[in-house]
């Protein structure tokens, strides 16, 4: 019985370290690598290049990579939408 005692410690703290793996990958399927960004004024900017931890992403725009804060974004119909257009961001 002493032997399984490490094997009951380690299956209860993996299964308490899921828990927020299971919550965040539910906020992470509104935001996905390769899902188009739209700009404030509803202008196509580029698609998702990389999703951070965060909630930030990140797109190529113009040759440049540029991260739009988790904050300013939104779901718009079914759209990722950002609250700043393409000039504010290349800033």
């Amino acid at each position: 019985m002493k032997m399984l005692a490490p094997f009951a410690v380690l299956a209860t703290l993996a299964s308490f370290s899921l828990v927020p793996v299971a919550v965040h990958a539910e906020d992470a399927g509104k935001i996905a690598e390769g899902k188009m960004v739209y700009g404030a004024n509803g202008q196509r900017l580029a698609p998702v290049y990389r999703v951070n931890s965060d909630g930030s992403v990140q797109l190529i725009l113009e040759g440049r990579l540029v991260t739009i804060p988790g904050n300013v974004l939104s779901d718009v119909n079914g759209k990722l939408t950002s609250t700043e257009n393409k000039a504010e961001l290349l800033r």
